[in-house]
């Protein structure tokens, strides 16, 4: 046995993080931008794009290594103030919370302009990017969990727009228009300085990195969906400005406050109209309207994503005393860090409403996260010089490319920020300037000692040495009031394995989207029931003298971690408490549990009403598919405890005296004895159950009414064990008329149980593993 500290789930697979980091950078910048930068750099403004994708791209490699060496909450931050100290933390804490909150107003200001087509500082701009800021933050206030499916709708209809975009646009290109490439009088420079203002659009990447606690396999996943999210939206936004600049004038480009609708018009125009009847349908109205609808809906993702990534740098600098814990606390209902949200917010609407033109807002948050970048890539060569016993990352930037790639990657950082603007360096400097001297007069007396260790929230294995070929329950527990007598069962499922055997109790607690995993160290009262819950686990385990695991999650989605569970710990059998209560039309057992029977490869087994001893115990020993796991389950029972007895039940209907033509002369031929077809069948699952005829008394029912005798019969016995029934195990399992009626006139313990279940692989799930390898 061993102590169990929280673990995040691992769900996430190379396609979950490569979407997750693709959706936060297919977003605003794509739409807003084309015109703002294409006055700095004309048609050269696809080298920025491309300069800020390489500067993207090292960066990448580099938070890579250091997210699987030390996978926390905070990202950059966290990986600085641990590698470095708190002094650069607080400065990389800081601007990074600044830079998303300029982003997110960049956003805004970009939404109200697609909304309005009207300048950036108009009044009603600001009114509209006031009021959906507002709209988001209350969102995030209230903790809405379909927001992350909808993010994904979201970016796979911004990915067909932009496409469609593309391949159009190309068909428009006049190259004339690319001439001069570079404008007149501004040569290079200004390329470099405008990379600056692009690189807000991939600030977004690292929302994987924050992730690796969820990602499978993360050595291999994490740096490959990191370097897939920097590298497609580098091509499309490259595509996107050749498409641009070639196809309007670099001064109608830049005076239009919808820039890529103004594009798509002009590009689809070729294509003429269309006559439906009385109506003329001009195709470079669909296409002006199709992209402003894209570009509300892209500046909406991604300030809704920049919000939660600001809560979740205020969690991380808050555990690391660098802010103060009162940012953190997690609301009561809604269980989102409200605070912290609000506090977000608030920042955000005064950016909104301050004369800070549009591009300054991009260019600042570019700067901040430049900064943050290039003390990351120092990080790299710090750890990798320190080499500490904590660091261990599965991922290492390879020795062909180190420290070439920090190296590089630190100096670009520079370089970049050294051509932008006066007035953002001078902002930037500032935010600076406030995150020292916060370090001095708060931070410097409060952090916490920088190591590597973050044991409220870290994800670790339990030192208790794993059973790599033995037989292996996983119990799933909540309920103080079943927990021992669940243990019990499992226990004596894995006491009748002639191999050594373990039990692994797990705990998950849920979370949505809008609060980080890692935050829940800030709700005291859910984690100190969670480690009493697991610690009286380990108690009843030494009682019983079982080895046995506990594994406390903090996840997004309990079924989804149960088989994560189940499927990284290879288990044999995973048992579980049920309420035996059907609450919903669509849900048999219940949310958590229909996944677990319709898709876990391992054996099943449900308790209703567990007990402290099963006492007497029947087994329906039937023809159903799992009839010989019941018997098996309830066998096992019946070793372990002593005073208990187990029957196996079946039932058959009498013969038919009324049976004429055919029937009657095959039953004059060849009488039938239905006790001993009943009998014949208990021995049958008695041998396949591996139970020997000392250890259960035959019993069997002849009734014309076969499921009432069944029902009556089996009420008659302290615990029933049954099997699920069908080939559908959550369509049929229980919800057939004989296993209904027993569990609704049941009154003591009802123990459901299916085997093994290893179906064949979907082409969809062939495809996910293959890329997963």
């Amino acid at each position: 046995m061993a102590d169990s500290d929280q673990e995040l789930a691992r769900d996430l697979g190379f396609l979950e993080a490569y979407t997750l980091g693709l959706g936060t950078m297919i977003g605003a910048g794509i739409f807003v931008l084309p015109g703002i930068v294409a006055e700095s750099a004309g048609p050269a403004s696809m080298i920025s794009f491309m300069i800020g994708g390489v500067v993207a791209l090292l960066a990448a490699l580099s938070l890579s290594e250091l997210a699987t060496g030390m996978p926390k909450a905070g990202g950059s931050y966290y990986y600085v103030n641990h590698a470095l100290g708190s002094f650069f933390g607080t400065i990389v804490g800081w601007g990074m919370w600044a830079g998303l909150m300029f982003a997110t107003a960049f956003y805004m200001l970009g939404f109200g302009q697609y909304l309005l087509d009207q300048p950036s500082d108009a009044f009603a701009v600001i009114l509209a990017g006031v009021v959906m800021a507002s709209l988001l933050v209350a969102i995030n206030y209230r903790g809405v969990k379909e927001t992350g499916s909808l993010q994904n709708v979201i970016v796979i209809l911004l990915l067909g727009l932009i496409v469609v975009f593309i391949l159009v646009g190309l068909l428009a290109i006049d190259t004339d228009l690319l001439t001069p490439f570079v404008p007149e009088g501004e040569g290079y420079p200004v390329v470099a300085a405008t990379a600056g203002t692009v690189f807000v659009t991939f600030i977004g990447f690292e929302v994987i990195a924050t992730s690796a606690e969820e990602i499978e396999n993360p050595g291999r996943n994490l740096p490959l969906s990191m370097i897939a999210a920097v590298v497609t939206p580098t091509i499309l936004y490259v595509l996107v400005m050749l498409v641009s600049t070639g196809t309007l004038p670099i001064p109608d480009l830049a005076e239009s406050d919808v820039p890529v609708a103004d594009v798509a018009a002009t590009a689809a125009d070729m294509f003429g109209a269309l006559a439906i009847g009385e109506y003329t349908l001009e195709f470079a109205t669909v296409g002006s309207v199709v992209m402003i609808s894209g570009a509300i809906l892209a500046t909406i993702s991604s300030a809704n994503a920049s919000i939660l990534s600001a809560a979740r740098v205020n969690f991380a600098m808050g555990r690391d005393k660098i802010l103060t814990n009162w940012l953190n606390k997690i609301h009561d209902e809604y269980r989102t860090p409200y605070r912290a949200i609000l506090a977000t917010g608030a920042v955000i609407l005064a950016l909104i409403a301050s004369p800070l033109p549009i591009d300054t807002l991009a260019d600042v948050a570019s700067f901040m996260f430049l900064i943050t970048y290039a003390l990351v890539h120092t990080a790299v060569v710090v750890l990798r010089r320190a080499e500490p016993d904590e660091y261990e990352p599965d991922f290492r930037i390879p020795s062909l490319l180190y420290p070439i790639v920090p190296a590089l990657g630190f100096i670009t950082c520079i370089a970049v920020m050294l051509q932008m603007e006066p007035v953002v360096q001078l902002i930037g400097l500032g935010i600076v300037g406030v995150g020292i001297a916060w370090y001095h007069f708060y931070a410097k007396e409060q952090a916490v000692s920088t190591t590597l260790i973050g044991e409220a929230v870290a994800p670790r294995e339990t030192e208790a040495e794993t059973i790599d070929d033995g037989y292996r329950v996983v119990v799933p527990v909540s309920n103080p009031n079943t927990q021992q007598p669940l243990l019990n069962y499992a226990a004596a499922s894995a006491a009748s394995q002639d191999t050594e055997a373990e039990l692994v109790a797990v705990n998950v607690i849920e979370v949505p989207p809008q609060t980080s995993p890692a935050q829940i160290e800030f709700e005291e009262t859910r984690v100190e029931r969670q480690q009493q819950l697991l610690e009286s686990v380990r108690d009843v385990a030494e009682a019983l003298d079982v080895a046995v695991r506990t594994r406390a999650i903090v996840a997004r989605s309990a079924e989804d971690t149960l088989l994560s569970v189940i499927d990284e710990e290879d288990a044999d059998h995973v048992l579980l408490g049920w309420g035996g209560e059907r609450r919903r039309r669509d849900v048999l057992f219940g949310s958590t549990i229909d996944p677990l029977l319709e898709r876990a490869p391992c054996d099943v087994t449900l308790v209703k009403d567990p007990t402290d001893s099963p006492g007497r115990i029947v087994s329906l020993a039937g023809s159903g598919p799992h009839a010989s796991t019941s018997a098996r389950r309830a066998g096992e029972l019946q070793r372990v405890f002593a005073d208990s007895s187990l029957t196996l039940l079946n039932v058959q209907p009498e013969l038919d005296d009324d049976a004429t033509g055919d029937d009657a002369v095959e039953e004059a031929k060849a009488p039938i004895d239905p006790v001993a077809v009943g009998r014949e069948t208990i021995d049958s699952v008695a041998a396949d159950a591996g139970l020997d005829s000392p250890e259960y008394d035959s019993r069997v029912v002849v009734d014309d009414d076969v499921t009432g005798a069944l029902v009556d019969a089996a009420a008659e016995y302290d615990t029933i064990v049954i099997g699920a029934t069908g080939t559908s195990t959550v369509a049929q399992a229980l919800y057939g008329s004989i296993p209904q009626r027993i569990v609704e006139e049941s009154d003591g313990a009802v123990i459901m149980s299916r085997g093994e279940q290893r179906a064949p692989r979907t082409f969809r799930q062939a495809l996910l593993q293959r890329l997963e390898r």
